[in-house]
Order: structure tokens, then C-alpha cells, then sequence
């Protein structure tokens, strides 16, 4: 790695949320965040003028490669034929490294106790409105990172009118890992949020939208729930809150 690509490489980093270089080699640098958990190596071939990409999660790494069609990956390091499309890897990178996989869980414990270091000692109603206000911002933020600030159906990208909805509500996790998952949920505009939220609509196993049966003709065509929308992508690690939603939300009946 030349003095010109290391500069390049550091200054793409540093743009787009991997801003401090915790190791640096003579071919490689490994670099991470502040605001995230994850580390990422990149390093470069003098030869053949290609840059490499590899992150510590896993999980992050399925979740790029799903964002980016068509990246070629050998035994887990993506080369990237150009700077440029470093730069869009790396933002999109910590993006997910922002909302996967408990990082919600460590940014809502922190906000929590910082705001209840102004709350009295026995104000458990106080308590327990703080921690879900705390909670449904931050869920709100990480899905925002998953999906790249875009609708998980439309691909609208107007955060004023984005939901944070949940798959299985709030009130029915078992605990904060499930209140925070960023697969317990999908950004989805106003009116889609809406009707999940009240079991009008649900997805299949293979993201394709289902109309609840309460819902007129008339009503799925004023509404434009085509037959062709879907979800944008569906992780495995969804399935399980969908199964939950369909099966305890979604109104598959026309009784009242």
C-alpha cells in the first residue's frame, strides 16, 4: 500500500463512520467508530490495483452483500475495484454497524440511565415511560440505519412520513433484545404502518404483502395496495417476528 493509497483509503474511512484507525500495517489498516461495535480491514493490491474490504461481523457482511448486487467476495473479503465504491461499502457498512446486531440494546441502556439520573427514586410510572419513549427512538434510529432510510416496501424516502413499526408490539416482548431487534420491525411509511399496526396487512414468508380479508376491494384499490408490493428484502432473522404478526395480529377473518 503506497503513501497516496493509504491517504485515500484513511480519508474514506474517516468519511464515512469508521473515523479512527485502531492498527496499521504496511498493507492493511484496520479501523472502527465510536459509535458502533464493529471493525473493518482494508487493504490493497499493488498488483492487481484492487482495494479489499473485510468486516468482523458476519452478519454485517450478508447484510452489504445484499445492498450491494453483483460485489464479488472471495473467502469473506470484497474487493472493490475502485475508491469510489469503497466509500458507498463503508458508509452503507456502518450503517448496518449502527443497528446490527444488539447495538440498539447498548445505545438504549446508556440514554436510559442518563435520563433517569433526573428522574426521583420511586417514580416507577415516570420510570417506565422514560424507558419506552428512550426505546421507541432509538428502535426508530436503528431501523433508519437498516434500511437506509427508506421505506422497507416503497422505497420512499421521506423520514417525516416513516414509521418505526414493530412485528410483535412493544408490549408483548419478553425483554429489551426483543423490544430492540432491529428484526422485529420495518421502516414503513404512515399508511402502511397503520394497517400493520392493526393487522390489516402482514407478509409472507416470502415478503409479499397479504391483505386482511376486512378489507374491501374497494378499499386495498383506494389504498394501492398492489399485488406486486413487498418487502425490499427479507432476512431469515425476520421470519420469526412475521410468524409471530401473522399469527397474533394480522386479522385473517372478516368478524368484528
Amino acid at each position: 500500500m503506497n503513501t497516496l493509497e493509504r491517504v485515500l483509503i484513511e480519508k474514506a474511512g474517516r468519511e464515512n463512520g469508521w473515523e479512527n484507525v485502531i492498527e496499521s500495517h504496511e498493507h492493511a489498516l484496520i479501523v472502527a467508530s465510536a459509535r458502533h461495535q464493529a471493525q473493518a480491514t482494508l487493504s490493497s493490491d499493488d498488483t492487481a490495483g484492487s482495494l479489499y474490504l473485510q468486516l468482523s461481523s458476519p452478519l454485517i457482511h450478508k447484510e452489504l452483500l445484499r445492498s450491494f448486487n453483483g460485489i464479488v467476495c472471495e473467502q469473506n473479503i470484497i474487493i472493490v475495484p475502485a475508491i469510489e465504491l469503497l466509500s458507498r461499502l463503508l458508509r452503507r457498512a456502518a450503517e448496518l454497524a449502527q443497528s446490527l446486531p444488539d447495538q440498539a440494546v447498548r445505545t438504549y441502556a446508556v440514554r436510559v440511565k442518563e435520563e433517569l439520573k433526573n428522574v426521583l427514586p420511586g417514580s416507577t410510572e415516570v420510570e417506565r415511560l422514560v424507558r419506552q419513549r428512550v426505546g421507541q427512538d432509538t428502535f426508530r434510529e436503528v431501523l433508519l440505519d437498516y434500511w437506509a432510510g427508506s421505506c422497507a416496501v416503497t422505497g420512499i424516502d421521506l423520514p417525516e412520513i416513516l414509521r418505526a413499526s414493530h412485528a410483535k408490539p412493544w408490549a408483548n416482548c419478553d425483554n429489551d433484545e426483543e423490544r430492540l431487534d432491529v428484526f422485529n420491525g420495518f421502516l414503513l411509511s404512515a399508511n402502511l404502518d397503520a394497517l400493520f399496526d392493526r393487522g390489516l396487512i402482514s407478509f409472507d414468508t416470502a415478503g409479499r404483502l397479504l391483505c386482511s380479508p376486512k378489507l374491501a376491494p374497494q378499499q386495498i384499490s383506494s389504498l394501492q395496495l398492489h399485488d406486486d408490493l413487498a418487502l425490499r428484502w427479507l432476512a431469515p432473522e425476520h421470519e420469526h417476528y412475521l410468524d409471530w404478526h401473522r399469527t397474533k395480529v394480522y386479522q385473517t377473518t372478516t368478524d368484528v
